[in-house]
């Protein structure tokens, strides 16, 4: 903003000058507005990246936002949206920009970087991960608890109870219309999968089972019967409860 001194102040305002004319109006502050030991490329190279928030770190792997959303917002909406564990296993760049509202190269970014690391992991693999209770699927959805939107995840399981793949099937309201039995049972396929399990969150707080809940369970069920392939269970989660939705097999 730049003040012209003539008898009478006037200013000239720039596209991105903040003007605080209303007072309940939240800032987003904008990585530009921090000081250059707080911006995360330069924090980065200073501190290393153990001093960066999750957010901090996809803003220097996307470098840059759009026209309508500056990078730090950006990142920041997306791990609060989406989950952090959860979108490190999205791979599917068209879902993952459409369920973001972000373009294209942005999901490809995002996902290169998160397949990157666990191309790197898997030379040394840690435990694997073991589900076989209600309590384990909510303990390992930990992230799912605190999301702003109701989100449906996919865990699949080999013989063993082993997870072999997490995926993120749809964000939205569960409907048995919304959530086709193809989207849920293709990635079991994909993993040569022998269970799945599926669970989604309650923004609400409720842990009832809705009628589309059941309506969904009941569905999946019969579906997976057809190709071989059990569904075992349906948790759903809101903040610290859960609930199994009956899955009833005739």
């Amino acid at each position: 903003m730049e003040k012209i001194c003539t008898n009478v102040t006037k200013y000239i305002f720039r596209e991105n000058d903040l003007l605080m004319d209303n007072k309940d109006k939240k800032y987003v502050l904008r990585i530009k507005d921090l000081e250059d030991e707080s911006k995360p490329r330069e924090k980065l190279i200073k501190q290393g990246p153990e001093a960066l928030s999750a957010a901090e770190l996809l803003a220097v792997v996307l470098n840059t936002g759009t026209k309508k959303e500056e990078v730090f917002h950006m990142t920041t909406r997306i791990l609060k949206e989406y989950g952090e564990k959860s979108i490190s296993n999205q791979t599917n760049v068209t879902k993952m920009a459409q369920e973001l509202d972000i373009p294209a190269i942005k999901a490809c970014q995002i996902i290169s970087c998160f397949e990157l690391g666990k191309r790197f992991f898997q030379k040394s693999p840690g435990r694997q991960i073991t589900i076989r209770t209600a309590r384990q699927v909510y303990d390992y959805l930990s992230d799912m608890r605190s999301l702003p939107k109701e989100q449906l995840r996919g865990l699949y399981l080999n013989s063993r109870y082993q997870l072999v793949h997490d995926e993120v099937i749809s964000i939205g309201s569960l409907t048995a219309s919304i959530v086709h039995p193809r989207e849920v049972f293709k990635p079991a396929l994909e993993y040569s999968a022998a269970a799945v399990i599926i669970a989604h969150n309650h923004p609400s707080g409720s842990v009832k089972p809705t009628e589309g809940d059941i309506e969904t369970t009941e569905q999946l069920v019969k579906a997976g019967k057809m190709i071989g392939i059990d569904l075992i269970d349906h948790i759903i989660i809101a903040g610290d409860k859960f609930t199994s939705v009956p899955v009833e097999y005739e």
